[in-house]
């Protein structure tokens, strides 16, 4: 933003602020790749689990014994069904009881996905059957080059089965709209259009799957998918069609994510929500580990759900035992032999806990501000957002709200409010849902921003740096924050108002 008025600095000065914006900038331009090498949530996982590893983090599995493997001052991480990712950092003065303070986010975005039998042929086209997955602007994936990801089971050389996961770089697919002049009148108002019927992506000719319908498939699947999308997917592997198995794949924009605007102030990108969140988590823990002093007490974590955008509800979403699992196992891994002793721990370690549930928040725009309250209207570049909902669709409230504004002040960073209209449905997200099921003393907050699950999403170049810096925050003085807050009731200042009103009189004694 320009000022009306020139403003001088000092050469000192103005030096600060040109490293400020250069390292705006780079992180932006690394979000840019990091959410370009990352299509899917099993990407992301794979993305974010090579991170961790070259940053010295040990790969820990949920299947295996973790009491002989977790110290003080460790890192590790490990991965639920390929699309959930729990990392943490052990404080080197962490004892059990102490807290575990979360970053939470979700890995999962609006996409379409093909189906079981993607197979669609219609008036000489080969298309895919796909089903839409969360709740996107579908509108915004129509005239665009698309492509294929996701996780693919193949069969080995040695006949064991393995998962392969495949990026297809190249555009394979678009979903052409109807041209205006064959639309009727009610069509050219609205475009709404139908999500079982419209959203079918054209692959190929038809002709061209039939040139080679003498060429068999061998594989199990050759009868519910076109061969030449799994000769494709077998080339992009370089496996025989034959030996694709099955596979979890998703439709996603082949436009690389950009920064714009007449000074790059704005960040677009295909997944803002919510990768952008798992990444600066993961920056902020790495971080956080290399930085955290000797006498740190508490362990600092993150953990990145999978199906957020479909209500959380599976073996590896923010409903399941993730977090709880999470929580239990590193509070027992410290605690005494003694019979009950980790069961106390536990207890303690989950009343002394804290999650910050990070999701994107949503900027007011500039064509539709009467969709704001006016003292709730959070803008780009303006800040982290506080999230807040009385009827507990957000899980903020009095004491976690000053936590995150406090955590602010002391970092020299700005934060800014959101509250939907009295008139307006609110959305929700992991927040309420992980409070409620462990108890954990939860805020909600988030980047804002433009364009939310539409198929490029838009943020502020420098609240991409201001989140990061509050989730550093988070991690590096919250143990310290909290031993100056006493939220508890002090009964002894409650004026019980029931035992000075209507006292019974005490009759004089006869005479």
């Amino acid at each position: 933003l320009r000022p009306s008025r020139p403003i001088f600095l000092s050469a000192a000065c103005e030096a600060r602020l040109h490293r400020a914006r250069m390292a705006e900038v780079s992180l932006a331009q690394a979000t840019c790749k990091f959410i370009d090498e990352c299509p899917t949530p099993f990407h992301l996982c794979a993305e974010t689990g090579a991170l961790l590893k070259a940053a010295g983090f040990t790969e820990i599995a949920e299947d295996g014994a973790w009491r002989p493997l977790l110290k003080p001052g460790g890192s590790y991480f490990y991965t639920r069904a390929g699309t959930t990712l729990v990392a943490f950092h052990v404080g080197a003065a962490f004892e059990a009881g102490n807290g575990i303070n979360v970053v939470g986010g979700h890995t999962d975005s609006p996409v379409l996905k093909l189906k079981p039998s993607s197979k669609k042929s219609a008036h000489g086209y080969l298309q895919l059957n796909v089903e839409t997955y969360g709740g996107g602007l579908w509108h915004t994936w129509f005239d665009r080059e698309l492509t294929l990801a996701g996780s693919v089971i193949v069969k080995q050389a040695d006949g064991s089965f393995a998962r392969r996961l495949l990026f297809v770089r190249r555009p394979l697919m678009r979903v052409p709209s109807l041209c205006i002049h064959l639309r009727t009148a009610e069509e050219r108002e609205k475009f709404a259009p139908n999500k079982e019927t419209h959203l079918a992506p054209i692959l190929a000719c038809a002709v061209s799957e039939a040139l080679n319908a003498d060429k068999p498939s061998a594989s199990s699947l050759g009868g519910r998918h076109a061969r030449e999308l799994l000769r494709a997917i077998g080339e992009e592997l370089g496996c025989a069609p034959g030996d694709v198995l099955d596979f979890d794949l998703t439709l996603c924009d082949t436009q690389p994510s950009a920064t714009w605007g007449l000074a790059d102030e704005f960040l677009s990108a295909p997944r803002l929500d919510n990768q952008l969140t798992c990444y600066l988590a993961m920056l902020a823990l790495i971080d956080h580990a290399k930085e955290a002093p000797p006498s740190q007490p508490d362990v600092a974590m993150i953990a990145l759900f999978d199906h957020e955008e479909v209500g959380s509800g599976s073996a590896q979403g923010a409903c399941s035992t993730v977090m709880s699992d999470a929580l239990q196992r590193v509070s027992s891994c410290f605690a005494p032999d003694e019979r009950h002793a980790s069961v106390e721990a536990l207890s303690k370690t989950a009343r002394r806990s804290f999650l910050m549930a990070a999701d994107l928040a949503h900027a007011v725009h500039p064509n539709y501000a009467e969709k704001h309250e006016k003292e709730h209207a959070p803008k780009l570049n303006s800040g982290t957002v506080i999230k807040s909902n009385d009827n507990q669709r957000y899980a903020t409230n009095d004491a976690t709200g000053f936590v995150v504004r406090e955590l602010a002040r002391l970092a020299g960073l700005t934060v800014q409010e959101f509250m939907v209209k009295n008139d307006c449905p609110c959305g929700s997200t992991i927040g309420p849902l992980i409070s409620q099921s462990t108890g954990l003393r939860t805020v909600d907050i988030g980047a804002p921003c433009l364009s939310m699950h539409s198929i490029r999403e838009t943020v502020g170049v420098a609240d991409v740096e201001n989140y990061l810096q509050l989730m550093k925050a988070f991690f590096g003085r919250f143990a310290e924050l909290e031993g100056k807050c006493n939220f508890g009731l002090d009964f002894g200042a409650v004026r019980l108002a029931s035992m000075s009103v209507c006292q019974p009189s005490v009759k004089a004694p006869a005479a």
